[in-house]
C-alpha cells in the first residue's frame, strides 16, 4: 500500500531569508518489492496520485514512470534491431524514415514528454517543408510503431502518436500501355533487356522478381513463369533468393505462347542465367541508364517499369481474365486490391442488368394493365 509522508524543506527566498515549505511525499513498493517515491506540492495532489497507484497496483497496470525516461533516440536504439518480422528492404526504409524525419524532431525527448499535440505540429511543420503526404504518414507511422513497442516494453501508457489528423495521399490514377506501346518500347530497348520489358509487360512481375529471374524459374514447356524469390538492393549490394513482397506473391504466371518462344531466344542468346547484371551497381541506376532513355525514344514519358506491370493488368482484362485470375496473376494481396486499384478495366455488365429489370418491371406492368 502506499502512504503519504509531509515534508517540511527550508528553501532561500532569493532575499538573503530562508523560508520553510510544505511537500508531500508518496511512497509505495511494486511487485518486485523494490521502494518508490513522488513529491508533490499540494496534499491533495498527493492523495490523488497515491490512490491512482494503488488502483493500478491492485489492477497490475502500474508502470515505473522512471522507464519514460528513456529519450526516444535511446528506445529507437534498442527497438529497431528487434524488428525481425520485416523484410530487409522494408526494414532499411524504417530505419531511414525515423534518422531523417522522426528523431530530428523528437530524438532526445523522453518518450512520456511526446505530446498528442506535438506530434500535430510536427506534423504541419513536415507539410509545410514541402515533404509528400505519403513520407508524411509513414513518418507517423513509424513513430506508432515505436511507441506503441514502447507500450509493450511498460514505458509509456498512452500511444500520443494515435489519432493524430493525417494528410490524404492521392494516388495517381495508373497509365496502361497498350500492346503496340509495349512493343514500340521493347524496340527501342537494348537488345540484353528486351526480356525485362516482356516479364514486365506481359507476366507482371515487379521490378526486384524480374531482376531475381533464374532459368530454372522460366518452363517453356508449360509457358509458365514461375515466382519464388526476388532480387534486393539493400546498402549497395544485391542478393538473390529473397522471399517474395508476400504469401500470395509467390505463384505460377501464364504467359503467352508468342511471348514465351521471345524468352526462349534470349535465353539462348545471352550466357547470363539471370537477369540481375554482374557486379550489382547497376541494379541501381538501370531504371535511369537503360529503361529512361528507351521510354523517351519511344515517345512514352512518364512510363516506370511498374507502369508495365499496369499495363499487364489491362492487357489481361482486355484478354478476358476475369478478376480472380488477374489477382492471382499479378501477386495482389487480395482480390479486395484488384477491385480497388483497377476496377475501372473491368465490365460492370450495367447494360445487362438494366435488360434484366426491364424484363422484370416490365413484366410486372403487363401483369398490372391485365387486371
Amino acid at each position: 500500500m502506499a502512504h503519504i509522508e509531509r515534508r517540511r524543506i527550508r528553501q532561500p527566498d532569493g532575499s538573503g531569508r530562508v523560508r520553510v515549505v510544505t511537500r508531500y511525499r508518496v511512497r509505495y513498493r511494486d511487485e518486485s518489492g523494490r521502494q518508490h517515491c513522488e513529491t508533490k506540492m499540494r496534499l491533495v495532489d498527493a492523495e490523488r496520485r497515491k490512490a491512482e497507484i494503488e488502483v493500478a497496483l491492485a489492477g497490475g497496470t502500474w508502470r515505473d514512470p522512471r522507464r519514460g525516461v528513456m529519450r526516444l533516440h535511446e528506445w529507437a536504439e534498442l527497438w529497431l534491431p528487434t524488428r525481425h518480422d520485416l523484410r530487409p528492404t522494408t526494414w532499411a526504409r524504417l530505419e531511414t524514415t525515423m534518422q531523417k524525419q522522426v528523431l530530428p524532431r523528437f530524438g532526445n525527448a523522453p518518450l512520456r514528454a511526446i505530446t498528442n499535440g506535438g506530434i500535430r505540429q510536427w506534423v504541419s511543420d513536415l507539410l509545410s517543408s514541402g515533404l509528400s503526404a505519403a513520407t508524411t504518414r509513414k513518418a507517423v507511422f513509424a513513430l506508432r510503431q515505436c511507441l506503441d513497442a514502447a507500450i509493450a516494453d511498460n514505458r509509456l501508457q498512452f500511444n500520443s502518436a494515435i489519432a493524430v489528423p493525417l494528410p490524404t495521399e492521392r494516388q495517381k490514377p495508373p497509365r496502361y500501355l497498350s500492346q503496340s506501346e509495349v512493343e514500340r518500347l521493347v524496340d527501342e530497348m537494348p537488345p540484353r533487356y528486351c526480356a525485362l520489358v516482356l516479364v514486365g509487360a506481359y507476366a507482371g512481375l515487379r521490378w526486384g522478381e524480374a531482376a531475381g529471374l533464374r532459368r530454372r524459374d522460366i518452363d517453356p514447356l508449360r509457358s509458365r513463369i514461375r515466382i519464388t524469390s526476388t532480387a534486393v538492393e539493400l546498402r549497395g549490394r544485391v542478393t538473390l533468393d529473397n522471399e517474395p513482397k508476400t504469401t500470395r506473391s509467390k505463384r505460377s504466371v501464364p504467359v503467352a505462347r508468342s511471348v514465351m518462344r521471345r524468352l526462349e531466344l534470349h535465353l539462348s542468346e545471352f550466357v547470363e542465367p539471370t537477369s540481375v547484371p554482374s557486379g550489382g551497381p547497376l541494379f541501381r541506376v538501370w531504371g535511369r541508364r537503360v529503361l529512361r532513355p528507351a521510354v523517351l525514344r519511344a515517345g512514352l514519358d512518364g512510363i516506370t517499369f511498374h507502369g508495365l506491370r499496369h499495363s499487364f493488368v489491362a492487357i489481361m482484362v482486355a484478354a478476358g481474365c476475369n478478376v480472380r485470375e488477374v489477382s492471382e496473376w499479378a501477386g495482389h494481396n487480395s482480390v479486395a486490391f484488384t477491385l480497388t486499384r483497377y476496377g475501372g478495366l473491368f465490365e460492370d455488365n450495367a447494360d445487362a442488368a438494366i435488360d434484366r429489370l426491364d424484363a422484370l418491371l416490365g413484366g410486372l406492368s403487363d401483369a398490372r394493365e391485365s387486371r
